[in-house]
């Protein structure tokens, strides 16, 4: 009687109390199934490891490449994290996220510098990021590289990441920005291959037609929505930043081109109403675009880009330079806080004509493995679910609690623990009122 009584329970509708108590669960956790759910949310890596930046480079944490590390930046300071490398022949990316609060104050030239910097404190290289003409607040990205035999840096040794806002002066002092710093490492290749960049066809091609289908992009890079070539559409609030990614092969071209659809009320303009940009695999920044917006449907494209090859590094342009490895390249869509002050609230359509062109091939050999050993690595898998939008099997609620970044073993045992206590209180309830003899 007990196991058909704790069955009848299941049947009856434990099953959903059980799932709808584990989707609470995860929603209330970083980075869970919620994020991004309003503007200036941003889903952080769930296994981030918290490091506190030193105000100088004797004190500054260490970071391992292929590890992802969350932290905050002060508007007034400089932030210093070390790396040791061990070896002089392999490159190392260090990208850094800066995502400012909700609805902060911001400029068109306020952003974040990042910095690689030898045990002497001369600098290897340096980028910035800034929130450009919309001044809306969103996260940005800034990348900065050892590359050996191309910067001032080529021995093995310590290094310094250093980390600093880049301000008008207006913004609010009292705010911290917080950060996601994933270093990536590249090993060399094989046997020394050509030195100078590929020539490729830099005619824009014809952005895609036809009917486009619902693909909800994520809030941050690690819960990014995959995307394929074709056609596809989603909705987005004044404020919000979407998320994607497209896995790009070598030997394949990549083009973009957004569409904000009109408006039905309001009028007036918002310069740079919707920005979209595009990030490599390393998260270092290739292109980006924005629009200015009247109310009436406006597409938004990026400029042409060389096909994804080793030698692309050897390009004058940072641009064509960055397109060169396999892996998922990010789209990101941000819609600026402006257009609720003159447009609503929305939600506003939006319209991603993804092509891809091109011959696929196989890379160029690596003396060793990337760390992360995947970054560079695409499977069918991969391309299935950027054409599909599928997880890889499991109902609704599951996909929904792999895409919040939990862990198969933590969803288990979160589920059977929420199981167990309601199925025991269910059967004392039941038991409690049986008539006694």
């Amino acid at each position: 009687m007990r196991g058909r009584g704790r069955t009848t329970w299941w049947r009856r509708g434990g099953r959903a109390a059980v799932v709808t108590a584990v989707l609470c669960a995860v929603a209330a956790l970083p980075g869970g199934i919620a994020a991004g759910s309003e503007p200036g949310t941003y889903a952080f890596a769930p296994d981030a490891l918290r490091v506190t930046g030193a105000a100088s480079p004797a004190d500054a944490p260490r970071l391992t490449p292929g590890r992802t590390y969350r932290s905050s930046l002060p508007r007034n300071g400089r932030l210093y994290y070390r790396l040791d490398l061990a070896t002089a022949t392999t490159t190392t990316y260090v990208p850094v996220t800066a995502v400012p609060p909700a609805h902060a104050t911001v400029t068109a030239t306020d952003g974040i510098r990042v910095s690689v910097q030898d045990a002497s404190g001369s600098s290897c290289a340096n980028a910035s990021a800034l929130f450009g003409a919309a001044r809306s607040p969103r996260p940005v990205t800034a990348l900065a590289e050892r590359e050996p035999g191309r910067t001032l840096c080529p021995g093995a040794g310590t290094y310094y990441v250093r980390v600093e806002r880049v301000d008008s002066g207006t913004a609010e002092a009292a705010q911290r920005w917080d950060l996601e710093i994933k270093p990536v490492t590249e090993p060399r290749l094989t046997k020394t291959g050509p030195t100078t960049a590929p020539r490729w066809d830099s005619a824009s091609p014809e952005p895609l037609a036809g009917d486009p289908r619902d693909r909800t992009g994520g809030a941050g890079f690690v819960t990014a929505a995959p995307l394929g070539e074709g056609v596809w559409r989603t909705r987005i609030t004044p404020g919000r930043t979407l998320f994607y990614k497209v896995p790009v092969d070598w030997g394949r071209q990549v083009h973009a081109v957004a569409e904000l659809d009109g408006s039905t009320s309001g009028h007036g303009y918002v310069g740079g109403a919707l920005n979209l940009s595009l990030y490599n695999p390393v998260r270092g920044y290739v292109d980006d675009a924005s629009l200015g917006y009247t109310g009436t449907r406006k597409p938004v494209a990026l400029a042409p880009l060389p096909p994804v090859e080793y030698t692309n590094r050897y390009a004058v342009l940072s641009g064509e330079s960055a397109m060169r490895f396999a892996g998922d390249y990010y789209l990101v869509v941000h819609l600026s806080e402006q257009m609720a002050g003159t447009f609503g609230q929305g939600p506003f359509e939006v319209t991603l004509r993804v092509r891809l062109d091109g011959q696929a091939h196989g890379g160029p050999g690596y003396a060793g493995r990337p760390v992360p050993d995947d970054v560079f690595t695409l499977t069918e898998q991969d391309r299935e679910a950027a054409a599909t939008g599928g997880s890889g099997g499991g109902d609704t609620a599951m996909k929904a609690l792999a895409v919040g970044g939990i862990g198969a073993g933590t969803v288990l045992l979160l589920v059977l623990g929420v199981w167990t206590v309601t199925a025991r209180r269910a059967q004392t309830r039941v038991s409690a009122q049986k008539p006694t003899a």
